[in-house]
């Protein structure tokens, strides 16, 4: 038995600020924030108001949406202990699952939800709920970053679970949400602002 995997902070250390083995740059995930701030504000027609992010960490994605739209309400969600305590009342991170997210007792519907780095940890049992909770829960567009057995990665594969492109797709399908690319969903109420093109592989 593999010993279980802590979400300490050495682990934000080593895989988000050591510049030797970080996955990712601050820069980057600016990158990202802007793209899909920018597909959200296209479908919804305004700027964001409102933003859950699902398995936030020490929540990389709050202050480059704030500096897009400093008054947006911004809620994390995170396991980690560590993170929780360390920065939870500070950035309004709360603890929870993705596949406990529905007994948080979340209120109304966000603008965006943000799933970065966090499915390919999310157990089986616990995926197919999470998503569920999702969609009960998207106003506008979620932010769903999938990697698949198709896709060579490097990064923490500690008690990574591998899943084909079919898998995720109708696991998605499931919840009723629709890609309309580069990781974003809808569903079905923004589903008519989209065209044919826009969206996805069926």
């Amino acid at each position: 038995m593999s010993a279980r995997k802590a979400y300490d902070a050495e682990y934000f250390r080593r895989w988000y600020h050591d510049p030797a083995q970080r996955v990712i740059t601050p820069a980057a995930v600016a990158r990202k924030v802007r793209l899909v701030t920018g597909i959200a504000e296209l479908l919804l027609e305004r700027p964001l108001r409102s933003v859950l992010d699902i398995g936030c960490g020490e929540a990389a994605w709050r202050a480059p949406l704030r500096r897009l739209r400093p008054h947006i309400a911004y809620q994390g969600v995170e396991s980690s202990a560590y993170a929780v305590e360390r920065f939870g009342r500070a950035r309004n991170i709360r603890a929870g699952t993705f596949g406990g997210l529905a007994d948080l007792g979340l209120d109304g519907r966000y603008d965006l939800i943000v799933v970065c780095d966090v499915l390919q940890y999310v157990p089986d049992a616990e995926l197919s709920r999470g998503l569920a909770a999702i969609a009960q829960r998207l106003g506008g567009v979620v932010y769903l970053e999938a990697y698949t057995t198709d896709d060579a990665l490097d990064g923490d594969h500690h008690d990574w679970h591998h899943r084909s492109p079919e898998q995720y797709r109708r696991a998605f399908r499931r919840a009723g949400l629709h890609a309309v690319g580069m990781h974003c969903y809808v569903g079905e109420h923004l589903l008519g602002a989209t065209v044919t093109l826009e969206r996805g592989h069926p």
